[in-house]
Formats: C-alpha cells, sequence, structure tokens
C-alpha cells in the first residue's frame, strides 16, 4: 500500500533548553548567586503544577505563559513563597531577568536550525514565555515565524498553539517536526499528529532531524 503520510516540511523549535542551556543548570546558578533554598522554589512550582484542570486558572504559572498575569504580579506571589538561606526576604522585583540570566546560548543548535532552512525546511520558535526578554537580535533569517506563548495567549502543551504553530508557517501538523526539552510538551505535539523530538543534546538532535528529513545537517 502506497504511504500516505505527507512529507515533512517543517520545524518547530522550544528556545529555553534547546536553543540554551537546559533548564536545571540555570536555575541552579541563579538559586546560588541570590542565596536561595532551591528546594523552596522546586516546592512552589509543584505546588502550583498540581492544579486540577478545574483550578487551571489559578495556576500562575500557566498565567503568566498564556501572559493573563502581569510578570510583576508573578514575581511578588513567587518571591513571596522564596526563602533566602540567610533568612532574609527575596527582591520581587527583576526576579524573571535574574532567574533567566543564566541560560546560556547553544550556537551549535542555533545553526542546526538555520541549516535546515537553509535546507528549505520552514522553521519558526515556538515557547512558553515567562516575561522574559529574548535575543531576538540573535535570529535575523534564523525563522520564518516566532510563536511565543504570551504573546498569543496559548501555551504548550495546549494543542491550539501548535496548530498556530503550524498554520503561520502554511503547513499540516504531521508535516511538521517539533523540538523540545520538556516531556509534556513532546508528547502534547504527538498526540496533534505532529512528529516530535525530545532533544537531550546536539548529537542527538541532529541525527534525529537528518534521518527524519533526509537531509545533511552537519
Amino acid at each position: 500500500m502506497p504511504d500516505d503520510k505527507p512529507a515533512l516540511r517543517g520545524l518547530l523549535v522550544d528556545w529555553g533548553g534547546v536553543l540554551t542551556s537546559g533548564l536545571n543548570d540555570a536555575l541552579g546558578r541563579w538559586a546560588e548567586l541570590d542565596g536561595l533554598d532551591y528546594e523552596a522554589y522546586y516546592r512552589a512550582m509543584m505546588d502550583w503544577l498540581a492544579t486540577t484542570p478545574a483550578e487551571a486558572e489559578l495556576n500562575p504559572i500557566h498565567a503568566l505563559e498564556r501572559g493573563q498575569i502581569a510578570v510583576p504580579d508573578f514575581e511578588r506571589r513567587l518571591a513571596a513563597l522564596l526563602i533566602r538561606r540567610d533568612g532574609t526576604p527575596v527582591p520581587a522585583e527583576g526576579l524573571i531577568e535574574r532567574m533567566f540570566a543564566h541560560f546560556e546560548h547553544q550556537p551549535q543548535m542555533s545553526a542546526l536550525v538555520r541549516r535546515a532552512r537553509s535546507h528549505g525546511i520552514r522553521t519558526a520558535l515556538l515557547s512558553n514565555s515567562w516575561g522574559n526578554s529574548y535575543p531576538r537580535d540573535t535570529w535575523d533569517g534564523m525563522f520564518d515565524d516566532i510563536v511565543i506563548s504570551g504573546e498569543v495567549g496559548l501555551r504548550k502543551p495546549e494543542p491550539e498553539i501548535f496548530l498556530l504553530a503550524s498554520e503561520r508557517l502554511g503547513l499540516k501538523p504531521a508535516e511538521c517536526v517539533f523540538v523540545d526539552d520538556m516531556e509534556p510538551n513532546v508528547v502534547g505535539a504527538r498526540e496533534l499528529g505532529m512528529t516530535a523530538v525530545h532533544h537531550t543534546s546536539y548529537d542527538e538532535t541532529r541525527r534525529e532531524l537528518e534521518a527524519l528529513f533526509g537531509a545533511d545537517l552537519t
């Protein structure tokens, strides 16, 4: 029987943890420099993420990612839950920028996306934002489109944001490959019909993309 699966023509990539160093390393460095008890931060995140679907509107992380609450409001709520090792309060102002200050650019991954685009593969950034700034000045000629959660009112792994990203590229979900370091986002993309790659390293992701697109991306 003929293979009716459409050809893969699009590449959607996450930012934090894919085009940058990993989340845990960056946040661990932030906690160290801010003198924080990292376990208190982790517990706060887990408590918020443990909300049920019916309570989703109460989840500050999801609300921030969709742009439903202002960054200063989120910073105040998070700072109130954090503990410094010396017992002093955690300054709320600028908290998110301090958290994201230690993500390191991964030039190999950016170059991989550029090489894919040079092969005629349509490319897009698909990122959940915490209201942080992005190094957009380094993306010239890298993406055909940019989809950031807080700017579109949707977040991964909601199916609507995957649909939006593929539509912006003029493609169907089944024509797209999605790369992310977070397993729930990978699962969400697959459930919508995308081919999804769980990113763990440059070499592994490059090999998977080369096999999927049938292109030499070295």
